[in-house]
């Protein structure tokens, strides 16, 4: 037995994607190389693909597990067996598991194609019909359980638009009623009106996203003018005070030399010199405090005498009384 494996992601929900999949008898409306699934009854079907020469089996359902897993064995024609699991990713992703095995159809010779690349070029045609199924399942309407609802259908490479499914596949197609003429119609004009509302919704979301472009540079040019104007004028400002600094008359007392505290840093309280007495001595004598401050107090007669003015103020000793 040859075992082969491919799998794909399926963004949609894990109980669509699992009722689409055992739709089997479409499949050659949008695989390429299935030819015919047509039903016995519900659990047998008749299977023929078209890989480099045509296969043909009867198959019986086994294993299965809604929404989790379908499986096959074949009963008559080539020898195969298989499973697909379905593993849900979140709310509207799904992992699609496929494993296949099958006994090569003409013994040593088979394997010794399947050893010589058959293998890897088998399971890029899975891989294909794999990507085929997701691609119908994600272009049906959300929620939708029959395929034929996709419009992803009878796409142009696929078995039924080629013409190359059996004659047994047409002739079940045509007992379908969803494959009518009438019923055809109304899905082509649902299809069409769909196509064209995403066609509209595209062109909306088109203008929208132009007109918000246009908005946003409308927006920074409004803020880039602005930034200029701001400059200009800051410019201007800065202009002005430097011409109205050169013309401005000079202070009387500030900016004049000889000047009362013309050196004198202004503050908010006046000249510095007004923060300190005039004559720091007026306690004594009015006579004495204008004197100049003797250079030797230790040796000044005048510090150690009190000054009688003060005296005569304050009183005298009590220990001279």
């Amino acid at each position: 037995m040859v075992e082969h494996y491919a799998s794909v992601t399926v963004h949609a929900p894990a109980h669509q994607v699992y009722t689409l999949f055992t739709h089997f008898h479409d499949f050659p409306k949008f695989m390429h190389f299935v030819k015919e699934v047509t039903y016995y009854d519900d659990q047998r079907s008749h299977w023929v693909v078209q890989v480099l020469r045509q296969y043909e089996w009867d198959a019986v359902n086994v294993d299965w597990i809604p929404d989790q897993q379908v499986g096959w064995r074949s009963t008559s024609g080539l020898h195969n067996s298989g499973k697909v699991q379905f593993q849900a990713l979140g709310p509207n992703r799904t992992m699609v598991h496929v494993y296949l095995s099958y006994a090569p159809p003409t013994g040593a010779l088979g394997a010794l194609g399947e050893t010589l690349g058959f293998n890897t070029y088998f399971e890029s045609l899975l891989q294909e019909e794999l990507n085929n199924f997701a691609l119908m399942v994600e272009q049906a309407p959300p929620g939708a359980l029959d395929p034929m609802s996709s419009h992803y259908l009878f796409h142009s490479n696929s078995a039924t638009a080629r013409k190359a499914i059996t004659s047994r596949q047409s002739a079940a197609m045509a007992q379908d009623p969803m494959m009518s003429p009438q019923a055809l119609a109304e899905r082509e004009a649902r299809i069409k009106h769909a196509e064209e509302m995403a066609q509209q919704a595209k062109q909306r979301r088109e203008e929208e996203l132009k007109w918000r472009a246009q908005q946003e540079l409308q927006a920074r040019q409004e803020l880039l003018l602005l930034e200029r104007e701001a400059a200009t004028r800051s410019q201007a400002l800065r202009e002005r005070e430097q011409a109205e600094a050169q013309q401005r008359q000079p202070h009387p007392i500030y900016d004049t030399l000889g000047g009362r505290n013309a050196a004198v840093e202004r503050t908010a309280l006046g000249d510095k010199d007004a923060l300190r007495p005039r004559y720091p001595w007026y306690e004594q004598d009015p006579m004495v405090s204008r004197l100049p401050k003797p250079q030797d107090p230790a040796t000044d007669e005048l510090e150690k005498l009190e000054s009688p003015w003060l005296r005569s103020i304050r009183g005298s000793p009590l220990e001279l009384e």
